[in-house]
């Protein structure tokens, strides 16, 4: 009897109602599929928002066509699955299983042979299974986005051989996806080279001035200057959210408590920010850029007193 299919591992994330919208990053992506790429790679550490660009970009690919003209990418009917990976998945067989499982998601049926062979006494090989299932894949009469999430947690050789089986074969109407925390060793050079791998890194998921503005007034509701957010921006090289995302759990900031010339102050009393709703992430403090840990650090300390200023800031 197969074992059973965790059904949430296939769930795609709906995207967050209060989350930054990034719609330059969305375009790059709609770019490489409208180029026929066949890889996506969203790398970068813990806290960079990848899993929420990525079930953003899931979402704006299959909304309904509007008035307005839509990108190349998303004038095709396009057939989405996702996948969210986890040490279990380093078994080659469970891997596979879950993959078929994730794109019968969105095309039933496709690697039922495959599936009925893995189960076999004596399955065929890898190559011989993934081969059967390229087949089906081929005949999908839809263009077809697969998303494998948390690639990191894998470090099997069996699987990443398999995943680099696929992307040498992928039929044209399919492209995959990867988040994930590091490069895979996978064959990104020859992808790059050969123009069929579409990157995103830290670099890229930076927040600009907007965004910036828009996360501390929309999502954290701090409801600063644009001087003031300049200053933060500016301090955190862009990896805001990324900072205050380190910082410990707590009830709320106090803000502009002791700064009376500081919007922040109402009345000479402190501003309390809930910061509850900020998810917990790991992250390793040592690749931090600098300039995040000082100020991470600067920033604890002054939330640990109850004097915390955004205004103060540009003087830190």
């Amino acid at each position: 009897m197969p074992a059973p299919i965790l059904a949430t591992k296939l769930y795609i994330p709906p995207p967050r109602p209060r989350a930054v919208s990034r719609p330059r990053l969305i375009e790059r992506l709609d770019e490489g599929l409208a180029a026929g790429r066949r890889l996506t790679l969203i790398s970068a550490a813990a806290g960079f928002g990848k899993t929420t660009l990525a079930s953003e970009w899931m979402a704006a690919l299959t909304l309904a066509p509007g008035p307005a003209p839509a990108p190349a990418a998303r004038g095709k009917h396009w057939k989405v699955a996702w996948l969210s990976l986890d040490e279990g998945d380093n078994d080659p067989g469970r891997f596979l299983t879950y993959l078929i499982a994730a794109l019968q998601t969105a095309a039933p049926g496709v690697g039922g042979g495959t599936l009925a062979a893995l189960a076999a006494p004596q399955p065929p090989s890898q190559e011989a299974l993934l081969t059967a299932l390229l087949d089906d894949l081929a005949a999908f009469p839809h263009d077809l986005l697969l998303v494998l999430d948390d690639y990191h947690a894998v470090e099997s050789p069996d699987v990443d051989r398999a995943v680099a089986f696929l992307l040498e074969y992928l039929p044209p109407p399919m492209h995959l996806a990867i988040a994930t925390r590091e490069d895979p060793p996978l064959p990104l050079a020859r992808l790059r080279a050969r123009g069929q791998l579409t990157e995103l890194r830290a670099a890229d998921l930076r927040f600009t001035p907007a965004e910036a503005a828009e996360f501390l007034n929309d999502v954290m509701g701090l409801n600063l200057s644009a001087a003031e957010v300049d200053a933060l921006e500016a301090r955190t090289e862009g990896w805001i959210g990324r900072a205050l995302k380190s910082l410990p759990q707590a009830p709320a900031f106090h803000l502009g408590a002791n700064n009376e010339s500081s919007p922040l102050a109402v009345a000479g009393a402190p501003v309390r920010v809930p910061i509850t709703d900020i998810p917990t992430v790991e992250y390793d403090p040592a690749k931090l850029p600098a300039s995040v840990r000082r100020l991470r650090d600067q920033i604890i300390a002054a939330a640990a007193s109850g004097d915390f200023s955004v205004s103060s800031l540009a003087t830190w």
